[in-house]
């Protein structure tokens, strides 16, 4: 079933919904893999306490408090960094698919390189839902290695609700790869994937 796709505002004014809100952080990185893989972009992740990967951010309720308001408390709690987020930073908002009554808000953030270390290093010292709710950040692999290396093998993993999606639609958003590149990545993804499901052990 296809998700219903609204406004940020059209969302605030449903009645008798819940809120989640989740941010896409991510930098450009002169770093290379091996010293020879360019790593381009850093794309930040979580492995979340049920096994699966999605975005930092919660549940938020905007009788409280704004949306971006309350993903920078989420944000505290989960990376131990209160990261600014506003309404520019708004990409997408929709009702879920798989939870009922809740409207998804999706946000992307660009930051220095700096600011992303320091958020990694924040995440295992300062915050709090460290090792429970959250058990550690997670860098997506946006290159591509043999035999499935790299993004293909990421995308094949499970991801909560609709974070997969969101993550494909953000990295052509923001042109971190061409839509060529995404959908063979996606298309490896799903033959790993087959592939594993027919493997009998």
């Amino acid at each position: 079933m296809a998700e219903e796709k609204m406004t940020r505002d059209e969302a605030l004014a449903r009645q008798g919904y819940r809120h989640a809100c989740h941010v896409m952080l991510y930098g450009d990185s002169s770093a290379k893999l091996f010293g020879k893989i360019p790593i381009k972009h850093i794309v930040l992740m979580q492995m979340r306490f049920d096994g699966l990967l999605g975005f930092p951010g919660g549940l938020v309720n905007p009788s409280e408090e704004t949306l971006e308001a309350g993903l920078s408390r989420e944000l505290h709690e989960e990376v131990g960094v209160a990261v600014p987020v506003g309404v520019d930073d708004h990409m997408s908002s929709c009702v879920s698919s798989s939870c009922p009554r809740l409207i998804t808000h999706f946000y992307i953030k660009k930051m220095t390189e700096a600011e992303l270390k320091e958020i990694e290093r924040a995440a295992v010292a300062k915050a709090t839902d460290h090792g429970l709710e959250v058990l550690g950040m997670v860098r997506v692999p946006l290159y591509f290695l043999k035999k499935g290396g790299g993004l293909p093998y990421f995308l094949s993993h499970s991801f909560i609700s609709n974070s997969r999606a969101q993550l494909l639609s953000a990295l052509c958003h923001c042109r971190l790869l061409s839509h060529g590149e995404l959908e063979e990545a996606v298309r490896q993804a799903e033959q790993m994937r087959r592939t594993h499901s027919d493997d009998p052990r």
